[in-house]
This record gives structure tokens, sequence and C-alpha cells, in this order.
């Protein structure tokens, strides 16, 4: 996690200064610090400690979540307002989510849950707080600035892990390490905040209830897992509160 962080700063700090683009100004430091604290630190640490419990199709459904979570901070954030029909939808797809983790710990949370709930919520936040940058400052720019402010954080945590458990990598993991980074962290983060600024942080969330679907999918065609009979069909449900959310 700390090492694709550093990764993508590295990246990020290239094109920042390849195109001399100017220190942010002072108003947009409170925002670009939730950002690094809640998306570059904070969420991936939390998930990555809970997939120490919990496999990866159920940590994909429970993330299903953050829509929801995002969609309200950011009306809490903005003032923006939305319809009935928007949060109604909304809040079905979180409820197939949150029944779909109780049936699967057996009607109780785990350990790994509290990770992932904490996970959400400062996903969240950084989220709405990125958004509302992305419309004054360019997507990348959110990212990148957020990414190289944690470059210390990420090299120190970088250097303690691979001290602690050394990584030999194959060609097949350095082109999966190098895609995290400038694809899932970087690019990813800045085509996301970009659509946020331009549809709105809560009506952009709730496209991401397709996460779970694509991530369970993923989960089994490379990690081999097995998936429960219930979790296709809650994947599929969020989908269709997907489609009610963006026509709301």
């Amino acid at each position: 996690m700390a090492l694709r962080s550093v990764l993508a700063a590295v990246i990020a700090g290239a094109f920042l200064l390849a195109l001399r683009v100017p220190l942010p100004r002072r108003e947009h430091w409170g925002g670009l610090a939730v950002v690094a604290a809640g998306v570059v630190v904070g969420y991936p640490l939390l998930t990555t400690l809970a997939l120490r419990t919990a496999t990866t199709s159920h940590a994909a459904v429970v993330v299903g979540l953050l829509p929801l979570t995002t969609a309200a901070l950011a009306a809490l954030r903005t003032g923006a307002r939305h319809s009935r029909t928007f949060w109604v939808a909304a809040v079905a797809g979180a409820a197939v989510v949150l029944g779909f983790t109780l049936a699967q710990s057996g009607g109780a949370f785990s350990a790994g849950d509290g990770f992932l709930f904490a996970a959400l919520l400062v996903c969240a936040a950084g989220y709405t707080d990125g958004g509302r940058l992305a419309r004054s400052m360019p997507g990348w720019q959110v990212v990148g600035w957020a990414l190289v402010a944690c470059l210390p954080l990420t090299l120190a945590g970088s250097a303690l892990g691979l001290a602690y458990e050394p990584v030999r990598l194959s060609a097949h993991g350095l082109v999966g390490l190098v895609w995290a980074a400038a694809g899932s962290t970087f690019f990813g983060l800045y085509v996301w905040y970009r659509g946020m600024a331009e549809i709105g942080a809560a009506r952009a969330s709730q496209l991401q209830l397709a996460q779970p679907l694509l991530t369970l999918v993923w989960s089994v065609a490379l990690l081999g897992e097995h998936l429960s009979p219930a979790a296709p069909v809650a994947a599929c449900a969020v989908l269709v509160c997907i489609a009610v959310t963006q026509r709301s």
C-alpha cells in the first residue's frame, strides 16, 4: 500500500514539476489535507487491515456502503439538495449491502468489518472535499498534491514494511504494482474527481455502487475466491439502484 503511494507520488510530482504548477492557494490546504488523510492514507491502510480477516469479495460488497456515506457527507458539506427518489434508491442500495454483510458474518460484525466501516468514513470525507476542490482546480492536481503531501509518511511506511517483509517482485508483480500506482491511484482518482466536479459528489458517488460487482468478478477470476449465492444477487441489486439515482 505504502510503496504504491510512493510510486504514485513520484509520478504526480513529475507532472507537477514538468508543468510548473504553482503551490495550492492557502484556502485549498485544508481540503487537500482531508483528501490526503482519507483517500491516500486512511482508506488503503484500513482496508488492508480489514483484508487480514475478511475475503476480498466480502470487503467489496461492504464497501458498497461508500456511495451512501459520500452522498450524505456531500449533502452536509455543500448543502446540495436531492430528490426523495434519489435518497430512497441510495438507502436501498446501502440496505442490500448491509444485509449481505450481516448474512455473511452470521448476523454479527467482525473485526474486519470495523476496519471497513472506518475506511468508509475517512474515504467519504476525502471524496467530498476532493470533489469540491476539483471545481476550482484540475482533478489531477487535487490527487497530485495529496499524494506529494503524504510522501514522507508513505516513504517511512515503505521502508518499515520492506524491512520487516522483504519483497522479491516478479515481472508480473512489478507490472501490477506500477498499474496500481499509475492507473488506480493517480489516473483513476483524477478521472473520479473530475467526474464529481462535473455532476456533483452525491450523484457521482452512486456510480460506485458498481464497484462491488466488478470486484466480485475479479476476485473470482484472479484470486480463485468462491462466492455465496447471495453475493452476485446483492451486487446486481445495487446496479438497479444506480439507474434510479442517475435518473432521479
